[in-house]
């Protein structure tokens, strides 16, 4: 796969994959920006044992622009975007606006003066309630009654891939050849941003849709390199180590092999892969995407998973958008090991779901949801398979 790494007129990097343009560095930005300054803060959540992002200085970033305003599509010499090039196959670029990234060195006191960072990178010392790694580091600065007011810059990074130069296309029209690129867009930056300092946890995602809170309609995935373990991953976890110490046996694998052998929830299943609508799905149509040999991460697919999967993810979201004829609000979800713990426990899966439980009806957060975490779902997950079998 061809990769080639540039710089912005800001500093930040901007990566081509696959073959166009034929050579990026012709075409250099021509805008003059400003450098980008992220003063991003982590803050421990004592009560539910949990890191929280700050992050105020996103209040600004581009918010639903015009179609030929879109700061995704290929430069042009009227218009000028994040994207210097004329034409490209996809593109991952440091993001303008981006949550994490803040600077490691100094820590901000509540004063507002410098204290010396930890002795290691966020996530790396006394645990909290969830897994090692889950907690403030021991030189974590603090205020507030015995220090329990934690808080560190939010280190990490924060990137965007653009799916293709076409804006009005979906990742279900890409071809499978170009979907292998966008996979080996996610293994490498999987693979890349795991090495940077600090870094405990890469995650891949797509927001897809007005509906779901996509500010840019433009086929675009994020990418985010965590300076701690996120709370869902130490949940799983927690969860699968228990397990494992009650019967010896791994978790994920009894889980899917329990959704494969009943197979009532079973959406289409292959030789490397299978998809299925999880027995207690939160949402009204969620699918779950398991290789059927568990691997940490994406970098550990073999060749023929990878080559299946670009097939059988086309199929399943081409089949959410055929639910209500319209194109289906929807997040899809890489979920990988952690950089340090619980490779040889945690399998790759991802996990695709639409808020939309009807035609005009979206599936809201409300009371339950966001006040108690208590999930309510509105349409039967045996339902929910059945129907998006029968749209296959």
């Amino acid at each position: 796969m061809k990769k080639t790494s540039v710089r912005l007129s800001d500093g930040r990097e901007l990566i081509y994959f696959g073959a166009s343009p034929e050579r990026p560095g012709d075409y250099p930005d021509r805008r003059n920006l400003p450098s980008v300054d992220v003063l991003s803060q982590q803050r421990y959540d004592q009560l539910l044992g949990e890191w929280v992002v700050i992050a105020s200085h996103r209040q600004d970033r581009t918010f639903r622009p015009a179609s030929d305003q879109c700061p995704l599509c290929p430069s042009a010499p009227a218009s000028l975007t994040e994207i210097p090039a004329p034409c490209y196959d996809v593109v991952v670029f440091e993001n303008r606006f981006p949550s994490l990234g803040a600077r490691p060195p100094e820590q901000v006191a509540s004063d507002g003066s410098a204290s010396p960072a930890g002795s290691g990178p966020p996530g790396s010392g006394p645990p909290g309630p969830g897994p090692p790694g889950s907690g403030p580091t021991a030189g974590t600065a603090t205020d507030g009654r015995a220090g329990l007011l934690a808080r560190l810059p939010a280190v990490g990074r924060c990137e965007v891939i653009c799916f293709s130069q076409h804006h009005e296309v979906s990742a279900a029209e890409l071809t499978p050849a170009h979907t292998g690129i966008i996979v080996s867009a996610w293994i490498d930056r999987t693979s890349e941003l795991s090495l940077l300092p600090g870094v405990e946890q890469v995650f891949c995602f797509e927001n897809r849709g007005r509906d779901i809170g996509a500010t840019l309609s433009h086929p675009h995935g994020q990418i985010y390199a965590y300076p701690y373990v996120t709370p869902r991953t130490s949940r799983m976890l927690s969860m699968s180590t228990a397990y494992r110490q009650r019967t010896g046996l791994n978790l994920f694998d009894e889980l899917l092999a329990a959704e494969r052998s009943g197979g009532s929830r079973v959406v289409a299943a292959g030789e490397h892969w299978t998809a299925f609508v999880p027995h207690a799905a939160h949402w009204p149509y969620e699918v779950h995407l398991y290789p059927n040999r568990r691997v940490p991460g994406l970098a550990a697919l073999s060749d023929a998973a990878k080559n299946e999967f670009c097939e059988l993810y086309r199929d399943l979201l081409g089949r959410f958008d055929r639910l209500f004829d319209a194109p289906a609000p929807y997040i899809s979800a890489w979920h990988q090991a952690p950089v340090r713990q619980g490779r040889d426990e945690f399998a790759l899966h991802l996990e695709l779901f639409c808020i939309r439980r009807a035609p005009g009806k979206l599936k809201y957060l409300a009371g339950s949801e966001s006040g108690m975490g208590a999930f309510l779902n509105d349409v039967g997950p045996e339902t929910a398979a059945d129907q998006l079998r029968r749209l296959g």
